[in-house]
């Protein structure tokens, strides 16, 4: 039985390596290699024409849209504020048209920290553009408790209060109508969104990828199989 390929987005971001310092779309290793660990083969997606969505997802049995840079404000119609971060336009086109190229063929869609934050602004929804005390620090993930609401797909993969690396200054406001909150944080942050139906698409706000529980991320390559 062939592998099931799981898209995962990239950064476009100036990097040096070596003797080289240029342009490069960029992704931390944990993310492939989860993906990998949990039974499927990652292709990488950087930024690209967003009229080829749907003609990459069309290739696709899978899609994770990565964490990265903030959601540029415009896109949920605010301004931006003092502490938010600078633009990633491309990015942002790029994933949202993935994200909606994915809900209409169906694609299993996993979005991680700013890919569930652009799962909810894709549909309808706006974000918080600051929260404290979910970082253990600039560059150094936190960690905190998350509780999954009953009845949810979040709480079939992972039916127990967990501990939950996690990176984040953004997070959901105004949920898209169409989405259901799976889980909470203790102090109410939404931490993880979902579309209910007969699609498999999921939004966790922490990061999988910088942990060692796999459940989220099997869960997506069994649905993609």
């Amino acid at each position: 039985m062939a592998m099931p390929l799981i898209g995962v987005t990239t950064y476009l971001e100036p990097a040096a390596w070596g003797v080289w310092e240029m342009p490069a779309a960029l992704l931390p290793a944990g993310y492939p290699r989860l993906v990998q660990a949990a039974g499927g083969l990652a292709a990488l997606l950087p930024p690209d024409d967003p009229a080829q969505a749907e003609s990459v997802v069309s290739r696709l049995d899978g899609l994770v849209i990565a964490g990265g840079a903030d959601v540029e404000p415009v896109r949920y119609g605010a301004e931006p504020e003092e502490r938010t971060g600078p633009p990633a336009r491309d990015r942002d086109a790029w994933e949202l048209a993935l994200i909606r190229a994915a809900l209409v063929s169906g694609t299993p869609l996993l979005g991680i920290c700013r890919g569930m934050q652009l799962l909810n602004v894709a549909l309808g929804g706006t974000l918080v553009q600051h929260l404290d005390g979910h970082i253990g620090g600039v560059g150094v993930f936190g960690a905190h408790t998350v509780k999954p609401v009953p009845g949810t797909r979040y709480a079939e993969i992972v039916p127990e209060e967990s501990s939950v690396p996690t990176y984040h200054h953004q997070s959901v406001d105004r949920l898209a109508d169409t989405l259901v909150a799976s889980a909470h944080a203790e102090d109410g942050t939404v931490e993880a969104v979902e579309l209910p139906g007969a699609g498999w698409a999921l939004g966790v706000q922490w990061h999988p990828e910088a942990g060692d529980d796999m459940r989220v991320m099997s869960a997506l390559v069994r649905a993609a199989g």
